[in-house]
């Protein structure tokens, strides 16, 4: 491809001369303003850099006189150097366009490259971008950037590091633990339709029965969903973990009383929707006919932020203090693990991201949900 530049004191009238002499099918590469003293005295122009293949130019040359005529009053008197240096041409044109794109990238919110954060921009913007980037609440970000400032380093080379340690310190979580032969302890999940409680209960029995060698109940109050009693039936079966159906609270306390020699009790509650407070009460009064250790709140990581509010608002009346969140492996992004456990200030317990029982369960670790916010990323 050859390269030809036109002048004007308007866009308009470069253009119109670089089709003149290219023809219409000539391809405009840029346009800039000049200012050349020498050429044009005080005028400001306009540059347009053309481009054509170059056989098509040669058939256009011959057809043009040997003369390029002067301008008139309306142009620019300019001659194209015919001896330019090309490659150096395409390379400024290159380079160009890999900046005007860049420019664009990030004016569209392109995913930044992290954590190789462009010197082309303020850090602390840097940061913002990302993290709004990453679904973390403004709120929450304004919290990173003040707690950051309080580092001496703040904004150094080692920012990067800092940015994931202030993240990973405002995220709540807590270790389960059960000891085999003490007193029993007896878990509840609780939680809206669909977010996974059953097969969050089957992961955790099969690894305290499997890993740590517990002596594990199961009690259902899941007799409304379709297929859920068979569901739990058939995990029972299979892996030989007892299990109790709940009708109503007398049967509840009847399981418990059956599984006295347990090491460990799980309660799989009825998903309900937390905008219908009279069914929340009712399992409220089911799980409260005995005495519960833990309670759980079992989440959809996809959901939105308000959405999670809601649900962590509506279900208060059962005390929990452990958080789940499932279907990691279906979010896009993992901001909202932080803001709701940091809002809420109640602690992450466990992960899950997948179906497969029991592998795709993760316990809850600080620096590991941290990556998840900055990277955006599961790395399973």
């Amino acid at each position: 491809m050859k390269i030809k530049k036109f002048y004007g004191f308007t866009l308009k009238d470069a253009t119109k001369r670089m089709k003149e002499e290219l023809g219409s099918e000539s391809v405009i590469l840029s346009t800039r303003v000049v200012k050349n003293e020498e050429k044009f005295g005080d005028r400001t122009v306009f540059e347009v850099t053309a481009g054509m293949e170059e056989e098509e130019l040669e058939e256009k040359e011959k057809k043009l006189p040997n003369e390029i005529k002067e301008p008139t009053s309306t142009s620019i008197k300019s001659k194209v150097d015919k001896k330019e240096n090309v490659q150096q041409e395409l390379e400024q044109l290159t380079a160009k366009i890999y900046k005007q794109k860049q420019i664009l990238s990030y004016e569209k919110k392109e995913e930044p490259r992290y954590p190789k954060i462009s010197d082309n921009y303020p850090k602390i913007k840097e940061i913002e971008n990302l993290l709004t980037l990453r679904d973390v609440d403004p709120e929450i970000i304004e919290t990173i950037i003040s707690e950051m400032k309080k580092n001496k380093g703040f904004l150094g080379t080692d920012y990067e590091n800092q940015l994931f340690t202030t993240i990973s310190s405002l995220i709540p979580v807590a270790e389960f633990t059960v000891q085999k032969g003490k007193e029993k302890k007896i878990i509840s999940f609780v939680g809206p339709t669909g977010v996974g409680k059953t097969t969050c209960i089957a992961k955790l029995a099969l690894i305290s029965k499997i890993i740590h060698k517990l002596d594990i109940g199961l009690i259902t109050m899941d007799t409304y969903r379709l297929g859920a009693l068979d569901q739990l039936k058939i995990f029972s079966e299979i892996s030989n973990i007892e299990l109790e159906i709940a009708y109503e609270p007398k049967d509840i306390v009847s399981a418990v009383r059956k599984f006295k020699t347990k090491d460990l009790i799980f309660i799989d509650t009825v998903g309900r929707s937390q905008n219908n407070l009279e069914l929340l009460k009712d399992i409220k009064q089911f799980v409260s006919s005995v005495k519960v250790d833990e309670t759980f709140l079992v989440l959809n990581s996809t959901s939105s932020l308000k959405n999670m509010l809601d649900i962590a608002e509506k279900f208060e009346i059962f005390n929990y203090n452990g958080l789940i969140f499932t279907k990691l492996d279906e979010s896009v992004s993992f901001g909202n693990l932080l803001n709701l456990s940091s809002k809420i200030e109640i602690p992450i317990k466990f992960l899950t991201n997948g179906q497969t029982i029991p592998d795709d369960i993760i316990a809850a670790d600080s620096d590991f949900v941290a990556n998840l916010v900055i990277s955006g990323k599961l790395n399973r």
